[in-house]
């Protein structure tokens, strides 16, 4: 009908963060992935944990490894089923 808001299709899957499952919707960064699993992102090199900052990948504070892949930007990168993201 008009006026009503259409309804979501829950069509997400999980991924893992630093052995965590993460739920998330399709078209979700891993960035974005990581921040819901109330993670760093990585560790200065002063020990302070860092979260992703610009968003368009320009920062690299958002770099984790993903896939066994290292110094993944994360916030340019879209969740996929079963990925497995080591970050901090």
């Amino acid at each position: 009908m008009a006026g009503e808001p259409a309804q979501m299709k829950d069509e997400g899957f999980s991924i893992t963060v630093n052995g965590k499952p993460v739920r998330v919707a399709e078209g979700t960064h891993v960035a974005a992935a990581v921040m819901m699993a109330n993670e760093p992102s990585r560790y200065s090199v002063g020990g302070e944990a860092r979260a992703p900052f610009c968003g368009m990948g320009i920062c690299m504070e958002c770099r984790a490894t993903v896939d066994g892949v290292p110094q993944m930007r994360t916030c340019q990168l879209v969740c996929s089923p079963g990925m497995e993201v080591v970050a901090g």
